[in-house]
């Protein structure tokens, strides 16, 4: 797969100096946008610059908190300046995290702090990344991870980050405890049995309510998995995709744009030795990708040929090893996101819909669309209450203009009853996101009754929740 790969990067280069010169071989090597200008580091009242991991979210805090437990937590949350923001790693694509206040990271406060069983008890600061190891040290394992392991675990919980699997809820649906810590200083632990409506609010609150320090979370033995990943078209992927949900522990696939082709990966529970997985073939794949959206974006039809011809025939990969290790991967190129969560009957439908819609209307695009599948669960602002749900994530290169993700996109997903997902770009607010979640205004009570100054509230939460 590299070789070829590979292949198509030089082949690519060399046909646009013959074809174009310099100038064209610049844009095929490089991409044909320049890096975005970024914000000043320090601005004009000395305040240090913050931004997320994409670029398209930034903010100068006046005051910085790092609290290295509960109790100090929760005396400088009673005096910090508003609007009061946690912050995890910076990879939601929405402004949940800007502010000209006081931005709180919980990095200090990370890692497991006791077992009640086969339940962790684990800081909310704690990188995804870093948890597999630490529980693997106990022989346990969480039941899925997310594609990419980079957010604390308190910024994947508020916003319902999730992995895909028919019978596995997302992250939050494993948690059966927390503990909340209000903006006017207050603790509150909350389950199902104790303070169950601040749980069920919580659970997925995108940090509107206070900061959440620590949670309780069901864990599972920790098994080896076999990682499978192939490629084939497009119209094959979409036609078992529902009899490989059923089959397999994992499975998603990603509809790769302007070639035919789809790529497939199952991660199944088995008894095999390891096999080692070796370097992701992301950054390759994407460089292919983008070196055929610049030298051949103006022809569709040569450039699926091109892809089909390049691509179609790589190996199929196979590794084993702990799920840890083989159910998150690296994404070290940058890009923005739209991901909607639909009923499951519509899915597959509103990805053919968008596919054909990219196809016909943004040649630019490139990147990968990812589709998922995820189990129900009862926390009252989850994509995935009452009713399992089918994801669909449309990626934009970092350098590219994303405004069609809201053009174009966004009204597909919404015309067949989208959900979206809370840290990925979406323009829904108030009445409009009353409409499809049942639980809308019981959060927004609880929320009233958390934080009746609307401390926690950065403007960008004030639009989403209706109050301006």
């Amino acid at each position: 797969m590299i070789s070829r790969r590979g292949a198509l990067i030089a082949g690519g280069t060399g046909a646009a100096v013959v074809a174009g010169g310099a100038g064209a071989a610049y844009m095929v090597a490089t991409g044909d946008k320049p890096e975005p200008p970024a914000p000043a580091s320090v601005n004009a009242q000395g305040k240090v610059l913050w931004r997320n991991w994409s670029g398209v979210q930034h903010a100068y805090p006046a005051a910085r908190l790092a609290p290295k437990d509960e109790g100090e937590l929760a005396t400088a949350l009673k005096v910090a300046q508003a609007p009061i923001r946690p912050v995890g790693s910076g990879h939601s694509f929405t402004a949940l995290a800007p502010t000209d206040g006081t931005l709180v990271s919980l990095d200090s406060m990370s890692g497991i702090v006791g077992w009640e069983g086969d339940e962790a008890i684990v800081r909310a600061g704690t990188r995804l990344g870093a948890l597999g190891p630490l529980l693997a040290e106990k022989g346990r394992a969480l039941a899925n991870l997310p594609d990419i392991n980079k957010q604390s675990l308190g910024g994947a919980l508020g916003t319902a980050t999730h992995g895909t699997g028919i019978k596995i809820p997302a992250m939050h649906g494993d948690v059966t405890g927390l503990r909340l810590v209000t903006p006017s200083g207050k603790i509150i632990d909350a389950d199902a049995s104790n303070n169950p409506e601040i749980f069920q609010a919580a659970r997925v609150s995108m940090g509107a309510l206070g900061v959440i320090s620590q949670v309780r979370m069901r864990t599972s033995a920790n098994r080896r998995l076999r990682r499978r990943v192939w490629l084939e078209p497009f119209e094959e992927a979409m036609a078992k995709a529902d009899g490989r949900w059923a089959q397999h522990r994992n499975f998603e696939f990603y509809a790769v744009p302007f070639t035919g082709l789809a790529v497939n990966i199952t991660h199944d529970e088995t008894d095999d030795p390891a096999e080692a997985r070796g370097p992701d073939q992301d950054v390759e794949f994407l460089q292919a990708l983008r070196g055929l959206r610049n030298l051949l974006g103006f022809a569709t039809p040569l450039r699926k040929a091109a892809a089909k011809a390049l691509l179609s025939s790589a190996k199929p990969e196979s590794s084993v090893d702990e799920g840890w290790k083989l159910l998150s991967t690296e994404r070290p190129v940058r890009f923005n996101e739209m991901e909607f969560h639909l009923p499951v009957e519509n899915q597959l439908k509103a990805l053919e819909e968008v596919m054909r819609t990219i196809e016909t209307e943004r040649p630019d695009v490139f990147f990968p669309i990812e589709v998922r599948r995820i189990a129900a669960d009862d926390a009252w602002l989850s994509p995935f209450y009452a009713a399992p749900r089918g994801s669909v994530a449309v990626h934009a290169y970092y350098r590219d203009d994303f405004t069609f993700l809201y053009e174009l996109i966004e009204p597909i997903f919404r015309r067949y009853e989208g959900r979206p997902h809370w840290g990925k770009l979406h323009t829904l607010r108030g009445r409009q996101l009353e409409a499809i979640y049942p639980r809308w205004k019981d959060f927004l009570e609880v929320r009233q009754d958390l934080d009746p100054e609307a401390r926690m509230l950065n403007p960008y939460l004030k639009g989403l929740f209706g109050l301006m």
